[in-house]
């Protein structure tokens, strides 16, 4: 009986399902495990400094953010197949030229071509996603693929954890070589997959102009979007802020925080399709929304509690804050597929993700700083602080999704619009998220992206 659960369990919704899962997992196997090592590869290989590493990832995020809009009507051109192998491969053979670098010019020029091709990468992801599968299966698809994703980062972890342990600047020069051949293989098994709708057009039909406006003057979607990007700051709770917190503000051991993460990890590979359960249009898209802000708000309280605690009930106390937070992230990830599938215009689908990716960012760029201010210099009054936004955009992303549907009722023929739809009423279907950047490490998604990671 438990064999069927887990079998169940493991078994890919579709064929389609598990070739994109099989992707996903080459993705991040090859970016986990150049990530776990990419700041001793930066300051040590490269020569950089600290500053400097940061430094240049600041101004690669500036540049995907402003090329996030024109990667995304590439996409709408060209097709969304076609732009994410060609993402895929270029950024293998950029993979492929960090051992070459020695200065901080180049390490800049490649953060910044990395980061563009990704937000091509990205849009065209997306794009496709929604394209190719079947309305009924789409938020469940993702659920798994999201779970491959995190199967992958936990792979890549190990074997860039192994490489480390070497100590050896040969090793290291492998690593990104390691992430060039995953992305080179990854980019092969993308021309192998099925064509979307929209890699169907012919050339002629791809330089007439899409009638109608395009994404940026769809306010319902810009907002969404943007609120989108505030609750995927339960990111920054989980990777920056919970952390320093345990760290300066408990009595808890620092090697708890690895069984936070392992924890973090075991949920986001196995309970994606639970909390994605029943989560098939807008409406139902925003009970999960409002799930996911309280269990961010509970973890919230329950952290700041941490600060008078002592003992086993501070380690308790914090792992329990951890896990809300994450069951934040799960409900999320689940409601912003069926927004992404309902609300945006089906001929626009990679300006609309490039849309997304606009506001998206602008949503949560502000929140490590903030975050980690409140929390960490106001005491319970930052963390109720920290709670109050989100509770705010809850509220706020409610009149947003009305106003971005009646914009696609008003500007979209009603038989396009009809492809729009996200599922069945009856269907059940679980969440995903976009691929992260290749040089962000705060974004697991998509999301936005993406954390958004994507």
């Amino acid at each position: 009986m438990i064999l069927d659960a887990v079998l169940r369990h493991t078994r890919p919704p579709s064929p389609l399902a598990g070739r994109l899962s099989v992707q996903s997992l080459l993705f991040a196997l090859g970016e986990g495990t150049f990530m776990t090592g990419s700041a001793v590869f930066f300051t040590q290989i490269v020569g950089l400094s600290a500053a400097q590493v940061g430094l240049g990832l600041t101004i690669a995020g500036v540049a995907a953010f402003l090329a996030a809009l024109p990667m995304g009507k590439l996409v709408d051109r060209f097709g969304p197949k076609r732009m994410w192998a060609v993402s895929a491969a270029g950024q293998a053979a950029m993979f492929a030229l960090w051992p070459l670098i020695d200065g901080f010019q180049g390490y800049v020029m490649m953060a910044v071509g990395m980061e563009v091709i990704g937000a091509l990468g990205g849009a065209a992801y997306g794009a496709y996603t929604i394209d190719v599968l079947p309305a009924a299966e789409r938020v469940r698809s993702r659920a798994y693929m999201y779970s491959a994703l995190n199967v992958g980062f936990t792979l890549g972890s190990m074997l860039g954890g192994i490489a480390l342990a070497f100590h050896s600047n040969d090793v290291l020069h492998a690593l990104p070589w390691f992430t060039s051949v995953a992305f080179l293989v990854n980019a092969v098994a993308i021309t192998r997959l099925p064509k979307a709708s929209h890699d169907e057009r012919s050339p002629e039909d791809r330089k007439v102009k899409v009638p109608g406006p395009g994404p940026l003057r769809n306010l319902g979607w810009l907002f969404t979007t943007f609120f989108s990007g505030v609750f995927w700051t339960n990111q920054v709770l989980l990777n920056v802020v919970i952390p320093l917190w345990l760290v300066e503000k408990t009595d808890a051991p620092r090697v708890l925080l690895a069984f936070l993460f392992g924890t973090n990890t075991v949920m986001c590979i196995f309970l994606p399709m639970v909390t994605s359960r029943g989560v098939r249009d807008v409406p139902t898209a925003l009970r999960a929304i409002r799930v996911s802000s309280v269990f961010f708000v509970v973890s919230c309280i329950i952290t700041l509690a941490t600060h008078d605690t002592v003992g086993w009930l501070t380690i308790a106390l914090v792992w329990l804050g951890h896990v809300t937070v994450t069951g934040a992230e799960l409900y999320l990830s689940a409601a912003s597929w069926s927004f992404e599938a309902e609300l945006m215009d089906p001929r626009q689908r990679g300006a609309y993700q490039g849309a997304a990716e606009l506001s998206g960012t602008l949503g949560r760029v502000w929140a490590p700083a903030l975050y980690t201010f409140l929390a960490m210099n106001w005491g319970a009054g930052g963390w109720l602080l920290i709670a109050g936004i989100v509770v705010v955009a809850t509220i706020g992303i409610h009149p947003s999704t009305r106003l971005a549907r009646r914009f696609l009722e008003r500007h979209v023929p009603a038989d396009v619009l009809a492809d729009a739809r996200s599922a069945a009423p009856d269907a059940e279907e679980g969440p995903a998220v976009a691929p992260p950047s290749l040089i962000s490490t705060d974004e697991r998604v998509a999301e936005p992206a993406p954390d958004p990671t994507r």
